[in-house]
């Protein structure tokens, strides 16, 4: 954890206030005079590049930014070595938005990031994309889907995920707030499951009201069944937000220790020796 965690009051608006100061901003695309932000969070050592990232996309189900939501998660890994990026993007409380939107602000966000990445000193071999509820739901995107209209610059070597949201079909959530039925089911991660996808581990609560359990359990099954490594941390009677840091700061620092571990294992960042870690898979 980094120090920066430990001098700061651990709820609160002026907490989220005060670790944003640390970032460094940047505009990466601009919607009619409105600018959307990337927050960088650098390591001490930045020279040293390039550096693997991580990259952020804050829940609210693209309707309310949550940009803070995870500042504490940047802090931990640009100590670790990493740089950390936490993105605005389009939500209907402030732009009058839609899912179509926020997912094409995601693909700006790749257009950027390759763009800048010698600037910024990032490893693009190395890039981890996350996010909660809708924001993971954007990870996925990147990670799953195949237009071939879309033909990203790159895509994530890994996944962390937390509370997600993983079908937007008739049969899941949402889908009603897409243009057509149709686009809901094609842009769907649960429609879009197949053969050599990266890596990817999730966190749920097995008592989440808002994306249901039983969905990602499915989802990862499926994952797994076609080859790709998927693991599925479960929280016993936890609910959606259960992993915030001003929620239950021993889940944030579960969930936070054991994505560190998931990414030393797949040797994007180094091991802690003195750290260790307890985890269960489903």
């Amino acid at each position: 954890m980094s120090q920066i965690l430990q001098r700061i009051a651990p709820i609160g608006e002026s907490r989220d206030k005060e670790l944003l100061k640390s970032a460094t901003t940047y505009v990466y695309v601009n919607h009619n005079g409105f600018d959307l932000i990337a927050h960088v969070f650098f390591p001490e050592d930045a020279a040293a590049t390039p550096r693997p990232a991580m990259v952020f996309f804050h829940g609210g189900f693209w309707d309310v930014s949550m940009v803070p939501q995870f500042v504490p998660h940047a802090h931990h890994f640009a100590a670790r070595g990493m740089i950390a990026i936490c993105f605005e993007y389009r939500v209907s409380s402030k732009h009058q938005s839609t899912p179509v939107d926020a997912i094409d602000d995601s693909i700006f966000t790749l257009n950027w990031l390759n763009a800048s990445a010698a600037e910024l000193g990032i490893d693009l071999n190395k890039m981890v994309f996350s996010g909660a509820a809708g924001g993971a739901y954007l990870s996925l995107l990147l990670a799953m889907r195949k237009d071939k209209d879309l033909a990203p610059p790159f895509r994530p070597k890994a996944l962390i995920l937390f509370s997600a949201l993983v079908n937007t079909t008739p049969k899941g959530l949402h889908s009603d707030r897409f243009p057509t039925k149709k686009m809901s089911i094609r842009l769907s991660p649960s429609r879009l499951v197949r053969r050599k996808l990266p890596p990817m581990m999730f966190f749920h609560g097995t008592s989440d009201r808002v994306t249901p359990f039983a969905e990602i359990a499915s989802f990862c099954r499926r994952m797994r069944w076609r080859g790709n490594r998927c693991q599925l941390i479960d929280f016993n009677s936890a609910e959606h937000s259960f992993f915030n840091f001003n929620v239950s700061h021993s889940n944030f620092e579960l969930t936070i220790n054991t994505a560190d571990r998931f990414l030393v294992d797949l040797g994007i960042i180094e091991e802690q020796p003195e750290e260790t870690y307890e985890v269960r898979e489903v």
